[in-house]
């Protein structure tokens, strides 16, 4: 197979959004992760298989994939070619916690408006200066998002007592720098080390260990983004130095810190190759 692969990568200034993220791989696959913000995302060529919450999904062309934060999540390619995939990253400003459970029981809408706007959105995060066209094209996305989770919400059952793989998550959150042992966490939480690990993997589908990954590599991008070195990132997020850094964010990202960076286009200019969004705000 012909292994390619092109990634561009920012921070635009408009509230809400985390990161834009444009990548088309022909056989990067991504391992079991979390983002600590929602993961919106169109496929443009190709499709793309998926696990999320114990259940396979695959999310063509015509659809727009909501990925909700903390849950677990893995993907690669479902086709020999590939795929070209454009993604948002947005914080819990733009939709809360309380939507986390309908859009797991269904990531995947067929919604033509929904992905043209969401398309015109990366068009307007592209140039400098067309953050208010941005914001507002982001107010119907989230408005619209909001209307196919908001009926499903009545369904769900009341919020359990928080337990023992919700008290090491918040643990690991705490430790997201530092680090800690699971025998310093299994005292802390008053369990067994093998219970506790078979606990929170049976809970939220990843392993402890590759929960705390998962979370220093969205920070990492982040800094990345903001233009720090990748030598001093990877002391600011936990890792050990730069090549432990660069070794689990590619597994991740599939490109190393020093490109991603480098990958970040100067706005003004289109950063990938997609469709081109009609204008309007329909």
């Amino acid at each position: 197979m012909d292994c390619r692969q092109e990634i561009s990568a920012w921070r635009p200034q408009v509230p809400g959004v985390v990161e834009v993220f444009h990548a088309h791989f022909t056989d990067h696959a991504y391992p079991m992760h979390v983002h600590d913000v929602w993961t919106l995302l169109i496929v443009d060529d190709g499709a793309v298989r998926y696990d999320l919450n114990r259940r396979e999904r695959c999310t063509p062309h015509d659809t727009v994939s909501l990925l909700p934060p903390q849950v677990p999540h893995n993907g690669s390619p479902a086709t020999s070619q590939g795929f070209r995939k454009r993604v948002l990253y947005l914080d819990l400003t733009q939709l809360d916690e309380s939507f986390i459970g309908p859009a797991v029981d269904g990531p995947d809408l067929v919604d033509p408006l929904l992905r043209r706007r969401v398309g015109q959105l990366h068009s307007a995060l592209a140039h400098r200066g067309d953050e208010l066209e941005a914001e507002s094209r982001l107010a119907l996305i989230g408005e619209r998002l909001r209307g196919h989770l908001r009926p499903r919400l009545v369904t769900q059952a009341p919020r359990t007592r928080r337990g023992l793989a919700h008290s090491l998550r918040e643990l690991l959150d705490e430790r997201l720098l530092q680090g800690i042992t699971l025998e310093e966490a299994a005292q802390l939480v008053h369990a067994h080390p093998a219970h506790l690990v078979r606990t929170f993997s049976g809970a939220f589908g990843i392993a402890p260990h590759q929960y705390l990954m998962a979370r220093r590599i969205d920070r990492a991008r982040r800094l990345l983004l903001d233009g720090r070195p990748p030598a001093e990132v990877a002391t600011a997020v936990g890792f050990h130095d730069q090549s432990h850094l660069t070794r689990h964010f590619k597994r991740h990202v599939g490109i190393t810190p020093g490109r991603y960076a480098r990958k970040a286009p100067a706005l003004g200019r289109s950063p990938a190759r997609g469709p081109q969004s009609q204008p309007g705000m329909a």
